[in-house]
């Protein structure tokens, strides 16, 4: 029979997951939260972002828990699970040249104070913070690290919407002929909208690139725009795929993924454009009433209320890259971009201002999604109205929320839950055309 353990969980793990309670406590373990995680996560559940929003649930997690019992004698989560309890520590469980005020080490000395009232119980300290896990291992005191839900193994498993097919040479002779080609499901595994390199088996030269619709019908070509999008033209295949997705009314959700220079944002801003002000067929009617750009306010140092001046002003610097995209695509007439502006037709502005809003009629760009979690893009999304489309844009190998990575972010989970449906697809750009300088920089740096 497995031995009973005790869970002393740090103040960064209630913040990234606040059901990590529920998950310790499921198989009968039971965990202590030290009276300072309760002190720092108070200090968190104002805040207007995922962490914000998992102080509160875990405070009001442990409300509910109070109306079955108290928490200073420990309240039991379930039936065949753990009990849940607050403690203090008791001071002289600290090596001698650890501060007492430091809070770390009143987290570490709730666990000690645990571990020497019960010897014969497991205390594992569980903490994000690595060099905490150092201190605890250097005391002796068993901890562990915590890695929040993650939907694939490593960045390397992340759905890319791109594969290579092995065909007949006569199959590619008849794409481009026009007759009808279909994939062998027994053969190769495909998702909606997924695009592909038809491969001769007798000349690996000899190629065409496709889009999957589903296994009863015919590969799709791809889009050819002549002119471009909005004076934006294709340099490789990915952007190629890109434009597609994004000029295919039939496809609501879009997700890029791609490193600094890819042009991921720039590419979606030119077909929102073109789809927004320009018109689309003899009826003169645009495909959407307005394009709508934004992105998470997620800084490298202190956040938004730092900054002096007006809403507007504030917003400024998250927000100026999206305007120098838009002022590039728009020939550098920043008059004709205020124009539209102020008409409505292109609106720029930080996800805060997203969320309980319902839209329709409108193609939004969220870029930079890197940076949310699940629970933030779902909320995102979820505003999606009629005829409406959302594009995703941004790079896993740029997070700046420390609370998630590569594999927890919700762009990433937004690629892999979402590339099952016909609705929507998904590309990753390769390859930097910003410059090369840009290019080298995102190999090698």
């Amino acid at each position: 029979m497995a031995t009973k353990k005790t869970y002393v969980l740090d103040t960064s793990v209630y913040l990234t997951e606040a059901a990590a309670l529920r998950a310790f406590t499921s198989k009968n373990n039971d965990v202590v939260i030290p009276l300072k995680v309760l002190e720092e996560i108070d200090k968190h559940k104002k805040r207007q972002d995922s962490v914000g929003h998992n102080a509160r649930q875990i405070i009001r997690r442990l409300d509910e828990l109070r109306a079955d019992g108290n928490l200073h004698k420990g309240v039991r989560t379930g039936r065949g699970m753990g009990v849940v309890s607050a403690r203090g520590y008791n001071k002289d469980t600290l090596p001698a040249d650890w501060s007492a005020s430091h809070p770390d080490n009143q987290i570490i000395a709730t666990a000690l104070t645990l571990k020497k009232e019960n010897p014969k119980r497991r205390v594992i300290l569980v903490s994000r913070d690595i060099n905490m896990r150092v201190k605890c291992d250097s005391i002796g005191l068993l901890t562990e690290g915590y890695q929040a839900s993650q939907i694939v193994e490593s960045p390397a498993h992340v759905y890319t919407g791109f594969s290579e097919y092995l065909v007949d040479d006569q199959e590619i002779e008849n794409f481009y002929n026009g007759e009808d080609v279909f994939a062998d499901k027994e053969e190769i595994v495909l998702y909606a909208n997924q695009y592909a390199m038809l491969v001769s088996n007798s000349n690996p030269k000899k190629t065409a690139l496709v889009r999957f619709k589903n296994y009863e019908t015919p590969f799709c070509k791809i889009q050819k725009n002549k002119g471009g999008i909005w004076g934006i033209k294709a340099r490789n295949k990915e952007q190629a795929f890109a434009l597609d997705l994004l000029m295919n009314p039939d496809i609501h959700l879009v997700s890029l993924v791609g490193k600094a220079g890819s042009g991921k944002t720039l590419c979606a801003i030119a077909a929102g454009l073109q789809q927004v002000l320009e018109h689309k067929n003899s009826t003169k009617e645009p495909c959407y009433n307005r394009l709508i750009v934004s992105r998470p306010v997620q800084p490298l140092g202190k956040d938004i209320g730092f900054l002096p001046g007006t809403m507007e002003e504030k917003m400024g610097p998250w927000l100026k890259p999206i305007q120098d995209n838009l002022q590039h695509l728009m020939g550098d007439d920043s008059a004709t971009l205020e124009i539209f502006m102020d008409r409505g037709k292109i609106e720029i502005e930080a996800i805060t201002y997203i969320r309980g809003r319902s839209i329709s009629n409108a193609f939004i760009i969220i870029d930079e999604a890197q940076n949310l979690t699940r629970h933030e893009l779902k909320t995102i999304v979820t505003r999606v109205g009629e005829n409406t489309k959302i594009v995703l844009t941004g790079d896993v190998e740029q997070i700046d929320n420390v609370y998630i990575d590569e594999v927890t972010n919700g762009l990433t989970y937004a690629v892999e839950k979402m590339k099952e449906y016909a609705i929507s697809g998904h590309i990753t750009l390769t390859k930097g055309e910003r410059s090369k300088i840009a290019t080298l920089a995102s190999k090698i740096l």
